[in-house]
């Protein structure tokens, strides 16, 4: 028998509505699973190590450190804190990594990460240390950190790619040791910094290219000593820098460089420096991806 005309239609509008309820129900488990994150700090530090390498003095000039009978100085190395530079405390409520900047050196991940999005949130304490005490507080997130520490200027951190914690200066980038990467960006000029613009082509910094320091596109930092949050998006050598929810720096191609020769530079550890400031960290957190975020992919195109 012949089904009437309506009810034909009204089980294919059953059907379509049970496909729209079962495509809503994966979409909301993939989002769901997308937006999981994983935090990175409690009390113990447990997903971290700790590195120390030197009381740097205002003399520093690269070379390893010597004592007063010029004999060089070893590192404090891996793992040995008695001055207490890196510790996790309460503070209204909240757990806290505090990081007193009296020693150069880093904590850094236990696990390498490739593809991910980490944030934290960030204010300043108020000691500095030699040889920055007539200077801006300084610190930094290092991300792609392989090797071991001691390989840069500073004698106390892994090859890797920095995004700039500093005073007026957060996002701006550093290469370490002899990475490289490309940034969207105005040439330097003169006395002039190179500075990140999303209008700019690629250009390469690090060994073999422009410079090897780029200014963030716009100061984002929190006034009055409030908590500034930052958020590193890395995806297959594509990363981006963003403060207070605004991009102020696009990178890609992240590469080491050995005698003119690039080998991607796509994974490793994350460094948290110290770095001759007291500084504070809270809310660290990972989100391994699977895809750049669609809200940042126009950026490479």
């Amino acid at each position: 028998m012949p089904r009437p005309a309506s009810f034909v239609l009204n089980s294919k509008f059953s059907r379509s509505l049970r496909a729209l309820a079962v495509f809503a129900a994966l979409g909301w488990t993939a989002a769901a699973h997308a937006a999981e994150w994983r935090d990175l700090l409690d009390p113990e530090l447990s997903q971290w190590r700790k590195y120390l390498s030197f009381r740097h003095r205002t003399d520093y000039n690269g070379q390893p450190p010597v004592d007063a009978a010029g004999q060089p100085i070893a590192p404090i190395g891996y793992d040995k804190d008695e001055a207490g530079v890196f510790t996790v405390k309460t503070i209204d409520g909240e757990l806290v990594l505090h990081v007193s900047g009296e020693i150069y050196g880093c904590v850094f991940t236990k696990q390498e990460f490739k593809n991910y999005r980490f944030k934290l949130k960030t204010k300043w304490g108020e000691k500095k240390w030699d040889p920055r005490k007539e200077k801006l507080k300084d610190s930094g997130i290092l991300y792609h950190s392989i090797g071991e520490p001691g390989v840069e200027w500073w004698r106390s951190w892994m090859l890797s790619q920095e995004f700039q914690i500093m005073e007026g200066h957060m996002g701006d980038y550093w290469c370490q040791a002899n990475s490289a990467i490309d940034i969207r960006a105005f040439s330097p000029e003169g006395a002039m910094n190179a500075v990140a613009s999303e209008r700019q082509p690629f250009r390469a910094f690090g060994p073999g290219g422009i410079a090897s320091f780029c200014l963030r596109s716009d100061d984002r930092e929190t006034r009055d000593g409030g908590w500034t949050e930052l958020e590193l998006i890395c995806f297959e050598g594509k990363s981006v820098h963003v403060v207070n929810g605004e991009v102020v720096m696009v990178l890609k191609d992240s590469r080491v460089m050995n005698d003119g020769v690039a080998t991607p530079l796509i994974q490793g550890r994350i460094q948290l420096q110290s770095e001759a400031a007291e500084v504070f960290f809270k809310d660290i957190q990972i989100q391994e991806i699977s895809a750049l975020p669609a809200e940042f992919a126009h950026l490479f195109e």
